[in-house]
């Protein structure tokens, strides 16, 4: 596969893998934690050289699927994990970015990583009650001290990359990014450009609404997070589905998928930006990894940034409760 060079000379594969589904949020997984491992193995077999994992994703449990799997290709591959909720009782009940959480999120990170640095850490949410300039030096020092090699953001505002980068230079933005969610074009995305940091979509294929394989027949099973989300309300999915439609007439034309189309026009809009596509499957994965070499034309690309704003997206991307911990 193609690389990428995100912020403060970050290679990594051009799509990366999500791999927080194995774990969490898109109901039962219906592999074992055998075939799992197989599957994180055999992204690398294809290419993948990105993985993005978080201590919140189980939690906890998906940092340890992913360090077992990984460390043996240790030296093959890039890991990103997170910090920032507030966990008890096994559930995140709020935020927490002060310096000593930080601290003992990377230690405990570590270890279920099995590895000895963190390749990049992100902040999962922006901490209100926490000086964005006092995360930025905690994970400043964990860099001096070489259990961090690079500092990452998610879901933060212009405004705040622009404090934090002013600390610690950023390497990566990670937000909702895709064909119906557009919401970083307006303003973060200029700010990363200017300062030279990496774009990295999560959910670029709409939590699987962008592949075809949902619509508004789809039942979601128990622990779908796709159940709590206005934009997949049986009414919503079935308004949703002209988009996808237009994606899929694309993707006819060029003997490839609609998903492969959502990802290759998230690529062609910069070269430093990355999804990273999350799946269970390897048959998804090279599906995935076969999006870098999707060939989009200038009017191509064009008509597809039209699109959205044409034909419509109906729904919030998150409920109101989802949406608090959005930095805006």
């Amino acid at each position: 596969m193609h690389t990428r060079t995100l912020g403060q000379g970050l290679e990594v594969s051009a799509v990366g893998l999500g791999c927080m589904g194995m774990s969490q949020s898109y109901g039962p997984n219906p592999g074992t934690r055998d075939e799992m491992i197989a599957v994180l193995r055999s992204a690398v077999d294809l290419g993948v050289t990105f993985f993005d994992t978080a201590e919140v994703y189980g939690p906890y449990v998906n940092e340890e699927l992913v360090g077992e799997a990984l460390a043996p290709l240790r030296d093959q591959v890039v890991i990103a994990t997170k910090f920032g909720w507030r966990i008890e009782d096994g559930k995140s009940v709020g935020l927490n970015s002060r310096p000593e959480q930080i601290r003992r999120v990377a230690d405990e990170s570590l270890r279920r990583l099995r590895t000895d640095v963190i390749d990049l850490f992100y902040q999962h949410r922006v901490d209100p009650d926490v000086p964005i300039e006092d995360v930025a030096g905690t994970v400043a020092e964990l860099i001096a001290e070489g259990k961090v090699r690079h500092f990452g953001l998610s879901e933060a505002s212009a405004a705040t990359i622009r404090r934090a980068h002013a600390v610690q230079p950023v390497t990566a933005l990670q937000s909702e990014y895709s064909l119906w969610t557009r919401d970083p074009e307006s303003e973060v995305l200029p700010v990363l450009g200017e300062l030279g940091i990496g774009f990295v979509p999560f959910s670029p294929l709409g939590k699987g609404f962008l592949t075809g394989t949902v619509d508004r027949s789809t039942s979601f099973t128990d622990g779908d997070i796709r159940g709590t989300i206005p934009r997949f309300s049986e009414e919503n999915r079935a308004a949703n589905e002209a988009l996808v439609a237009h994606v899929a007439e694309l993707a006819a034309t060029k003997d490839s998928s609609p998903g492969q189309i959502a990802l290759a026009w998230l690529l062609a809009r910069e070269p430093w930006i990355v999804p990273i596509p999350g799946t269970r499957r390897t048959s998804r994965i090279a599906e995935n990894a076969g999006s870098a070499t999707v060939p989009l034309s200038a009017d191509e690309v064009a008509d597809l940034d039209q699109l959205a704003a044409r034909v419509g997206v109906q729904g919030d991307r998150y409920n109101p409760q989802q949406m608090s911990f959005v930095d805006r």
